[in-house]
């Protein structure tokens, strides 16, 4: 969206940075120490505390008040959902453009100037969202170098226009955001994609800038990892139902692809595979047992294969998890459920 008259890089709006958490006491000081180290002005920052029992609410209000220049506001709501959580900020900010960030994220100073530096986009465009890049720390786990891996390669094919403004490292122009009814509590997870969805639905763009980084922790947690990819599976389910198998399209009629991490595609073939590849290995072995030659060397191919995916054991249970959540998301679809209309009925408009 271009900017407005006298509005110049040397008179900047204001721009609200919001982060939602619950239960996350000892992310709570990094995350907002990084946010109050931004270069950008004017800057406010919204934080909202979604039913927390850790002590999370009370080590959040320890940052009430201005920090190095900048105002923070603390809002506490029940346990209601990251979407009701970004809503409540939203409401509650007074910015032309609204930041995302996550508790789990540490944010580069640069990271506000960066994303508002493209802001304006190129000669035509209508900049309804701008999205910089994650880095996931590479941590001492296998599952934590898995993640950090697939994510940079996720990044490095990222096109300049993009379908995603993603959670951790995203702004939103306010009032586009408005009128697309902002986040929706209805989509338990990926709502970062829906609403990027519906704003490319009214024909605007969102631009992604590599410059604007954003550091995520380290995904250590295989338990994590498995559920985070069960989810995406999920909601990978609703989105192409919702809108259009392979993207989204616009105004103009023209298909803009989803922005689904390209490592699942190949993963989630891996179990069906292996789980072949046993079936055979077995029945050859009765075969061997018979003294078959030809079954002897099946056997032997079929084992020789069945172990090579077993030395992938993180891959094949990520498969797992996907086959996992796109079953939760045809259950859900069966039944109208987390923003399925159900599937012998009308889609929502």
């Amino acid at each position: 969206m271009p900017l407005k008259s006298g509005e110049s890089m040397s008179n900047p709006p204001l721009i609200s940075v919001t982060v939602c958490l619950r239960n996350a006491a000892h992310w709570i000081d990094d995350c907002m120490e990084s946010l109050v180290q931004q270069t950008y002005r004017p800057l406010e920052i919204i934080a909202v505390d979604d039913g927390s029992t850790d002590g999370s609410d009370s080590k959040l209000d320890s940052w009430k008040g201005t920090h190095n220049g900048i105002p923070i506001t603390v809002l506490h709501q029940t346990a209601r959902g990251l979407s009701a959580g970004r809503n409540l900020a939203v409401e509650k900010s007074n910015g032309e453009w609204i930041a995302i960030t996550d508790i789990d994220c540490r944010p580069d100073p640069y990271w506000i100037s960066q994303l508002f530096e493209v802001s304006t986009g190129l000669e035509g465009e209508q900049v309804v969202a701008v999205t910089g890049r994650t880095i996931f720390d590479e941590g001492d786990t296998k599952t934590s170098r898995l993640r950090s891996s697939s994510i940079a390669r996720k990044y490095s094919g990222r096109p300049r226009l993009t379908s995603l403004a993603n959670g951790p490292c995203s702004m939103f122009q306010r009032d586009a955001l408005m009128d697309v009814g902002g986040f929706d509590p209805d989509w338990y997870h990926a709502e970062d994609m829906e609403v990027s969805l519906r704003l490319l639905q009214t024909g605007g763009v969102i631009v992604y800038t590599p410059t604007a980084v954003v550091h995520h922790v380290a995904e250590s947690s295989l338990k994590l990892f498995l559920r985070k990819r069960s989810r995406d599976a999920r909601a990978h389910m609703r989105i192409r139902r919702r809108y259009g198998r392979h993207g989204v399209r616009k105004p103009n009629g023209h298909i803009h692809f989803h922005d689904f991490v390209s490592d699942a595609k190949e993963v989630v073939w891996m179990l069906p595979i292996a789980l072949t590849g046993m079936s055979l290995a077995i029945g050859a072995m009765c075969w061997w047992t018979m003294g078959t030659p030809v079954w002897w060397m099946a056997s032997t191919t079929a084992t020789i294969w069945t172990l090579l995916y077993a030395s992938r054991i993180h891959h094949l249970l990520w498969s797992g998890a996907l086959w996992y959540g796109a079953g939760l998301g045809i259950l859900d679809a069966l039944f109208g459920r987390h923003g399925h209309s159900r599937i012998f009925g009308s889609k929502k408009p």
